[in-house]
């Protein structure tokens, strides 16, 4: 995100979108776009492309949730949602539409900026997760090809695991690639000729 953080503002109810400018404004500086039709939300909210999206909503229906999914892009912003009132089911989907804070009891000027922080602050710790676990998966996945291919090379070559594992590296040494890529590579190799 750069330095002056770009907020997309949801709100139909005009007095309401005003209300909320403002107190961003009076909160920091910000730069602030306020969209009032729901209908075709993700195309107006990739248009402005912000850095944080801001809804303010009475009873938000399921189909305005997948709407917002495809808006927010989960991955990409975080989102604050601030409703009147709860509905389990509701909450469930906007948390699985990707909604970083979801606030009931509507919204009041002096709770948007704190809130606006710790969606953006929840929002970057579920990215940094996601980034561990596919780095975790990968890892995974690499130690199960190479654990293939040793198996491949000691059943070709008679020798034992830490033998196997030593032809790899060294392979991959001699090739300047890494041994996950040596081994998929092997793998690949003995399932033809098998």
């Amino acid at each position: 995100m750069s330095n002056r953080l770009s907020i997309v503002v949801v709100e139909a109810d005009r007095e309401r979108a005003h209300l909320i400018v403002d107190s961003l404004r009076a909160a920091g500086d910000y730069d602030i776009s306020a969209i009032a039709e729901v209908t075709g939300l993700a195309r107006h909210i990739s248009r402005h492309d912000p850095d944080v999206v801001l809804v303010d909503i009475a009873n938000p229906s399921r189909d305005m949730l997948e709407e917002l999914a495809l808006a927010s892009g989960p991955l990409e912003r975080p989102v604050a949602m601030f409703v009147d009132r709860s509905d389990g089911g509701l909450t469930k989907a906007a948390v699985e539409a990707g909604v970083s804070a979801y606030v009931v009891d509507g919204l009041r000027a002096e709770r948007i900026k704190p809130i606006l922080d710790a969606a953006i602050a929840r929002f970057h710790m579920f990215q940094r997760m996601r980034v561990e676990l596919e780095t975790t998966k990968r890892a995974l996945e690499e130690r199960k090809v190479i654990d293939r291919a040793k198996g491949v090379l000691m059943k070709a070559r008679g020798i034992d695991e830490d033998a196997a594992y030593a032809l790899l590296r060294r392979a991959a040494m001699d090739q300047g690639r890494k041994v996950s890529d040596v081994a998929e590579a092997l793998v690949t190799a003995s399932g033809l000729l098998g």
